[in-house]
């Protein structure tokens, strides 16, 4: 029985492929639940040379599992850009979707890889997924993975994008406690005040109980009595006598300069911030105007 099960496992894998959904997908697979072909086993644990071995013998590399996740998936969720690069040389689709609408470009957002990202970019200026839980923004804002987060941005993503149930990413970074990508959001320009319905940023920030993340959303003008759809204010979600709760009442309104920093920064637009150390201005209001 062993033997024949050895004799019969090399050939299971060159039976000739099915397309499902214009992807190529081994007939073993359209048959059974099992989950992986070891194209997608050697994509994802990093194994170069196997990977390179089984394309070169004829294996798709679009083989798709059968929740629809492909080698390039796989790759890119452990953040192994060679094994990413290969696959892409071979002709995998950059823009492949999983059942649950992941994208490769959202699986290297999910692991922080910025050289998956960097390489996907590159092959597809497609950012946008047609599921709107699979955002690649919103994954590396709540993340934390601000050079993913860059890379995305520098690329025109909609720092904006505001998605039912997720919000946008800058509330999305919020709720994550991930103020290195809330500090990045707000310095590219993105709205202090959108958020998720009417729950603002700070909403979000004060609930996570992310301090820092909360006066840098004051300074860039972020309203402390808005009012979310229960009809509290951020200071309400604040305990009482809390560290947060003291955070809240010391920044208070803005002050004057405040004010003409946001004016100016509006003023300029935000195509035009990333320009703004270039302006002929002293150099210290320059730092003032980019918060540095």
């Amino acid at each position: 029985m062993a033997e024949a099960e050895a004799l019969l496992a090399p050939q299971v894998w060159r039976w000739p492929p099915r397309v499902y959904g214009g992807l190529a997908c081994n007939a073993f697979m359209a048959e059974s639940w099992s989950d992986r072909t070891p194209v997608h086993d050697a994509a994802f644990q990093g194994r170069l040379l196997s990977l390179r071995t089984l394309l070169a013998q004829g294996f798709p590399a679009d083989i798709m599992s059968m929740d629809r996740v492909t080698p390039l998936h796989e790759a890119c969720l452990a953040g192994h850009y060679p094994c990413a690069k290969a696959l892409l040389d071979y002709g995998a689709l950059v823009e492949a979707e999983s059942s649950d609408g992941a994208t490769p470009l959202f699986n290297a957002c999910s692991s922080g890889s910025a050289a998956c990202v960097r390489l996907i970019l590159e092959r597809s200026p497609a950012i946008h997924t047609t599921h709107l839980l699979a955002s690649p923004i919103h994954e590396a804002a709540k993340k934390g993975h601000r050079e993913c987060l860059e890379l995305l941005l520098s690329s025109g993503d909609n720092m904006d994008l505001d998605l039912p149930g997720l919000g946008t990413p800058l509330y999305a970074a919020c709720q994550s406690r991930a103020t290195a990508c809330v500090e990045r959001l707000l310095l590219s320009g993105a709205d202090v005040r959108a958020g998720s319905g009417r729950s603002s940023p700070l909403h979000a920030a004060v609930a996570a109980g992310a301090r820092d993340a909360v006066e840098l959303l004051m300074d860039y003008g972020a309203d402390g009595s808005c009012r979310n759809s229960q009809g509290n204010t951020p200071l309400d979600l604040a305990a009482p006598n809390s560290p947060m709760r003291l955070t809240l009442l010391n920044k208070g309104p803005c002050s004057l300069s405040q004010f003409c920093r946001l004016s100016i920064r509006r003023c300029l637009g935000r195509s035009r911030l990333p320009s703004t150390s270039s302006l002929f201005l002293p150099p210290r209001l320059k730092d003032f105007l980019l918060h540095q």
